[in-house]
């Protein structure tokens, strides 16, 4: 093995930021395994190998012990102190049994080895970053779609973008970019597998995160997310400053801020409304852009009664119940709404049965 082969290995393994140590453990490991191999070796050996020239020397190596059974690497103290006298048992003798042609063998095993070292370590160095990058956001380019799979190239990795992670109705076309959510990574065969979500409510908070700098200096707090990909999506947000507005803040300069993140999730409608800590105001706030006029709180069935006029109830429910069912999503409280009406027509109808009851209980 040259000089040049072995200066390769140590610039190879700076430039894929992999210690030039391991490369070279791993060929005297593989030379080990080439000897045994190409020789018919039983024996316990070591390599040697000059990380200047590369000269190579390979050592049998045979335990000395008080009696020797069949092991063909144990050796009798008598016989190793024929070798050197100052041998003692449980000594480990060593003898140079390099073959005069081994240097083409192992060249070629060398070369074998270091190619698949560097991929398995480039493979752990993928997985490293990107594991621990999980629930968060990566941008990459469409690379191809094979299965209703939509495959993305993030530079030294491919994500997976499969059917379940989709938004309903998005195009995905060749060499777009686009921002998905990393919901998984795994180890595989074939190196790791990087599952990524376009669906999941942790895109939309990061997206914010990422567009809102006081979102991002912890000045205002995401507290919750709502989403129906594709469709419609709530997030509630929250400040301690009260010379900060929560909302202002995530919608921007002529609605700047939520536009760019509406554009990335292409036309994806979003409602911003302000957290409270007392639940009827929440409710209220959740169900915008709806006005309510009356909120009721049921603590133990964990129920908000609300009142709306007339006119708003079907923007309160929404188309096939969406508004009231993100706002109840986004709460965590289940939503009774009512109409002005509703409500009185309900509240007539009870009077009348109290009547009723007084009556029957006076005869």
């Amino acid at each position: 093995m040259n000089a040049d082969f072995i200066l390769a290995i140590g610039e190879l393994g700076k430039e894929k930021g992999i210690d030039p140590e391991l490369l070279f453990q791993a060929v005297e490991e593989a030379l080990v395994t080439a000897y045994k191999k190409n020789f018919g070796s039983n024996q316990n050996v070591r390599v040697d190998m000059n990380k200047v020239t590369g000269e190579l020397h390979i050592y049998a190596q045979r335990h000395i012990v008080a009696e020797v059974g069949d092991d063909p690497n144990e050796i009798s103290l008598e016989e190793a102190r024929k070798i050197d006298p100052r041998y003692e048992v449980d000594d480990i003798v060593e003898t140079e049994v390099t073959p005069r042609n081994f240097g083409r063998i192992a060249a070629q095993n060398a070369k074998q080895v270091v190619v698949q070292r560097i991929r398995e370590a480039e493979r752990g160095m993928v997985f490293e970053k990107f594991s621990s990058r999980e629930n968060d956001i990566v941008t990459g380019i469409i690379q191809r779609m094979e299965n209703k799979n939509v495959y993305i190239d993030l530079g030294k990795a491919e994500a997976i973008l499969t059917p379940n992670e989709q938004i309903p109705g998005e195009i995905y076309q060749y060499h777009d970019r686009m921002k998905t959510y990393i919901v998984e990574v795994k180890k595989t065969s074939k190196g790791p597998q990087i599952m990524v979500s376009r669906t999941h409510p942790g895109l939309l908070k990061r997206l914010f995160e990422l567009e809102v700098p006081e979102i991002h200096d912890g000045l205002v707090e995401i507290k919750s997310v709502a989403r129906e990909p594709g469709m419609r999506s709530k997030i509630s947000v929250y400040t301690k400053d009260e010379n900060i507005d929560p909302v202002g803040a995530c919608v921007g300069h002529k609605g700047m801020r939520v536009q760019t993140i509406v554009n990335e999730l292409r036309g994806e409608k979003i409602d911003i409304v302000k957290y409270s800590s007392e639940p009827d105001q929440y409710v209220a706030n959740a169900l915008s852009p709806a006005k309510v006029v009356s909120t009721e709180v049921l603590e133990e069935e964990k129920i908000c009664r609300v009142i709306v006029p007339d006119y708003q109830l079907s923007l309160a429910i929404g188309k096939e119940g969406q508004n009231a069912r993100l706002a109840a999503k986004l709460t965590g409280w289940k939503i009774d709404i009512k109409s002005e009406s509703q409500a009185a027509e309900e509240a007539e109808q009870g009077a009348q049965e109290v009547g009723v009851a007084y009556e029957a209980d006076e005869d």
